[in-house]
């Protein structure tokens, strides 16, 4: 297992641990982003393609893949940066004119094709299939690349929980756990915020709220995440330090609402058949 880093958020200056993810590559031995300590986080403000995965290449194989690119959500303001990495170095295999037919030792001369005549020399005929016909496509080029089977599923790294002490550690905890299930650009939306002891976190796709009072949530605050999902065609979460009513959790039942409650240890904890699906088999 990769040891942990200190990473400064460039927010508010807090030092965060962070330990490198490590994958499974296709031939079993495990790969992890060559982090770059060196270069300075990023601020992670609007989420692009090409910024989500990073080639990784496995030092036992050679075979080269895309993972999740390394990313760390400060504990302290709730900042998601991302963390640098090594660029892949391309690796020269050797390859070239007078390399010849590989495991035969012919070496193809100038004016040869490699497999244009068979190991006797003759030339193929009617009767007499061409031994380099395999190797070429349907006009007599390269054949096309045959890409790689695809990549056995990912299993997902265990979930990483931040004490809560503040009601700010209970939003960073919620929005790190929501990132953890596979939501990508989990903020707080923009904008003055409703008067109201639940803070929203949205992302698309999502709408969750956050309580991090020691009443109980009740079957009103239901209700209201569920209207705000509906209005955005979105899943409706939420997010509880002291539980739900016992009327919150039947409706929250009725209209497939997820409901977590969060301990101080920053573990989330679902606690209806909705949350449930919504982590998953392999959580």
């Amino acid at each position: 297992m990769a040891e942990a880093v200190p990473v400064r958020c460039p927010a508010c200056l807090r030092e965060n641990g962070y330990t490198a993810p490590v994958f499974p590559c296709a031939c079993g031995s495990p790969v992890h982003p060559p982090l770059d300590l060196a270069a300075p986080p990023v601020p992670l403000t609007h989420r692009t393609w090409s910024e989500t995965w990073v080639t990784v290449r496995c030092t036992a194989c050679g075979r080269e893949s895309e993972w999740p690119h390394p990313e760390l959500g400060c504990g302290s303001c709730g900042t998601v940066v991302l963390i640098p990495v090594h660029p892949l170095e391309r690796v020269d295999n050797g390859s070239g004119a007078g390399a010849g037919v590989a495991g035969t030792g012919i070496t193809a001369g100038p004016g040869t094709t490699a497999g244009a005549a068979g190991p006797s020399g003759a030339a193929p005929g009617p009767d007499r299939p061409d031994p380099g016909a395999a190797g070429r496509g349907p006009t007599g080029g390269p054949a096309a690349h045959i890409p790689p089977p695809p990549a056995a599923p990912v299993p997902r790294p265990a979930f990483r929980p931040v004490t809560i002490r503040t009601a700010r550690d209970a939003v960073a905890t919620a929005a790190l756990y929501l990132r953890w299930l596979g939501f990508r650009d989990v903020r707080q939306p923009d904008g003055r915020p409703i008067p109201s002891a639940a803070v929203d976190l949205r992302a698309p796709g999502l709408v969750a709220q956050v309580d991090p009072t020691t009443a109980p949530a009740g079957l009103r605050a239901v209700e209201c995440v569920w209207l705000n999902g509906l209005t955005a065609s979105a899943t409706s979460v939420y997010f509880s330090l002291a539980g739900y009513t016992k009327d919150a959790r039947a409706r929250a039942d009725d209209l497939g609402i997820p409901l977590f409650v969060m301990d101080l240890t920053g573990m989330p904890q679902p606690v209806n058949d909705p949350a449930d699906a919504l982590v998953g088999p392999d959580a």
